[in-house]
């Protein structure tokens, strides 16, 4: 067997850092040749920067390897590095607390979406035959005292080489920097380093955070003493669908030839999410707090929506096909339908979005309080588009059958789109033909609002997730929906008409809480009419 020479752990961590640089970055540096494009000092700056970092990356592990540590924490750093470079390089993907958060929250289903045998040949090469080598590595370190005396030097020198850099790139370095701040977000390992120390330390202040009881106010307006029948309002939170390619706000394909058919139908098309994931869009659509406000320690921390309608005398439940609500419902009642084993719904620890109605027409006939209900869609969550929707449902083709997009045509990965799209056109058309069948019995109203939307290759990204600051509009222009009943829009004074002129105005899900708020007639301090989406279509005295 070959016998590997032994080195110094200065030689060791030189050439890791060397290695992660080169091995993991290959977006980082395809991204760089990308922007420098045409400029003249292109090749010295990507040169320049390219020593930043590794300068960087050596002063790190130097500081931070001995000799029970070295090895570990680079082979740690190898095998991790590699996953992130697997879906960095496969949907464009940038890496920031909110990615990470999305990643840690998910569920067993969507994780195993994700799997391939190219990430497994991404772990195995990119990260367990270089910690092979390593370990099969001896490193000769020299006495403690001894040892520490050449870390200083070698940081020093790390340093030294940085600064000189840098001061004699200032301009043009400091110009990339200023004008491309997602570069932070490509460098691995960093960029995962840092989002895990963002996301403990999240976590960490919401363990030592006190719960805050917000809305103690909240009751019923005197007008629901005019309701002659009990009410059902359903808020539909969709997955992953972009206006885009709604049919009914202008997609050059039918993608919702059901809903289309519905003359009482409000879609409104100019709606803009508060994040790009549903670990942040949804509890941010929830909390009462702007996109602009919104901290998620705090949300977390503290009651939402679903809270103060429950506590203003409305029956609240939570009907999950999903990875849960993010905290929003968690003191509401919640029944998670995603595992159930349906016949012809679900298959595989999978069910489609039509589970979500299942015994909903039982319900409504013994409904004996008014009732919100909120539905959580799997909608069009990827990258599996094809495993949302039945069969009977691939009308657009051919589709992609593999969560290796960037394999796909991309005209396969927009049809396998399109189609769960017009499969949540059937589910939404579906409801409101069962609500309006109740419609004599018990005033019934939907509601439908995407967390987000979706990259479907534009600009080499794909999926969701991408920092808004950088995100594209796909990512955060979403569809949103509304239909009431006859008695609904009598019982709480809602003029459609009115809707359908305001509905090109521009909207947020900032609006959601305070306009179910109003539209339920709760009367609340922190209630804000200019908020309440409904607000100018309600006759005085409807409001909160």
């Amino acid at each position: 067997m070959l016998k590997i020479k032994s080195l110094r752990p200065e030689w060791v961590t030189l050439f890791a850092s060397v290695y992660l640089l080169l091995g993991f970055n290959s977006v980082l540096w395809t991204h760089v040749s990308t922007v420098l494009q045409g400029d003249t000092h292109g090749l010295l700056l990507r040169l320049a920067f390219g020593v930043l970092l590794l300068c960087a990356f050596n002063f790190v592990l130097t500081v931070l390897t001995f000799r029970k540590t070295l090895k570990p924490l680079l082979a740690l750093l190898f095998i991790v590095s590699a996953g992130v470079a697997y879906f960095m390089n496969q949907y464009g993907v940038l890496i920031d607390i909110g990615m990470l958060r999305n990643t840690v929250e998910t569920n067993v289903t969507e994780v195993r979406d994700l799997l391939s045998l190219k990430l497994l040949v991404y772990i195995v090469l990119l990260g367990v035959v270089p910690t092979f080598i390593l370990l099969r590595t001896p490193v000769n370190f020299r006495s403690l005292p001894r040892e520490l005396l050449r870390k200083l030097w070698v940081g020093l020198a790390s340093l030294l080489i940085l600064a000189v850099v840098a001061m004699l790139n200032y301009q043009g370095l400091a110009s990339l920097f200023r004008n491309h701040h997602e570069l932070r977000l490509m460098v691995v390992p960093s960029n995962y380093i840092g989002a895990s120390v963002n996301y403990v330390r999240e976590k960490v202040g919401g363990a030592t955070q006190s719960f805050r009881t917000i809305g103690e106010d909240a009751t019923l307006s005197p007008a629901w003493a005019g309701h002659p029948r009990k009410s059902l309002t359903v808020l539909v939170v969709g997955e992953s669908a972009r206006a885009e390619n709604f049919g009914l706000l202008g997609y050059s394909r039918d993608t919702t030839p059901q809903l289309a058919k519905e003359q009482g139908l409000v879609a409104f098309s100019n709606v803009t999410s508060c994040g790009t994931e549903t670990a942040v869009s949804v509890p941010c659509m929830f909390s009462g707090m702007t996109r602009k406000t919104y901290d998620a320690t705090t949300a977390k921390n503290q009651e939402g929506l679903l809270d103060m309608l429950q506590r203003a005398g409305l029956a609240v439940y939570w009907r999950d096909n999903q990875s849960g609500c993010k905290g929003t419902c968690d003191r509401v009642h919640f029944e998670d339908v995603s595992n159930l084993k349906e016949p012809g719904l679900c298959a595989d620890s999978e069910c489609h979005d039509e589970i979500l109605l299942k015994d909903l027409a039982a319900r409504i006939d013994d409904l004996k309080e008014d009732t919100v209900l909120v539905l959580h869609q799997m909608g069009s969550h990827g990258p599996d588009y094809y495993k949302r929707y039945p069969a009977q449902f691939e009308r657009f083709t051919p589709v992609c059958h593999s969560n290796a997009l960037n394999q796909c045509d991309r005209q396969s990965i927009i049809n396998g789109y399109d189609n769960t799209l017009a499969y949540t056109d059937h589910v939404l058309a579906s409801l409101i033909d069962l609500l309006r069948s109740k419609q004599d019995k018990v005033d019934t109203a939907m509601l439908y609002l995407s967390d987000h939307g979706e990259s479907l290759g534009e600009y080499n990204l794909f999926l969701h997730g991408t920092p808004y600051m950088v995100a594209p509009e796909q990512q955060k222009h979403v569809p949103m929906l509304a239909w009431f009943s006859d008695n609904y829009r009598s019982s709480f004074g809602v003029d459609v008409d009115c809707l359908k002129q305001e509905r090109d105005q521009p909207l947020s899900q900032d609006n959601l809480f305070h306009s179910m708020l109003g539209l339920l007639q709760v009367k609340t301090a922190l209630y804000n009419p200019q908020l309440d989406l409904f607000a100018g279509c309600r006759p005085k005295g409807t409001t909160s």
